[in-house]
């Protein structure tokens, strides 16, 4: 399995909570909405874009 993300892919994903781009945190395995402040996993190579399952970042 590769630890990064289809940059193809990547430019397709939007924030499901605001529509912004999400942008990739390879070390954690996510993507990032910074205007949303939450982070969706990527779980077996497959994001997992469910608000209910994102984690919020720090403020």
């Amino acid at each position: 399995m590769s630890d990064s993300i289809d940059p193809w892919l990547l430019e397709k994903l939007v924030c499901p909570a605001t529509r912004a781009k999400l942008r990739y945190d390879a070390a954690r395995q996510e993507l990032v909405s910074d205007e949303a402040g939450l982070a969706y996993p990527i779980r077996q190579g497959v994001p997992v874009l469910l608000i209910d399952e994102a984690r919020k970042l720090a403020a």
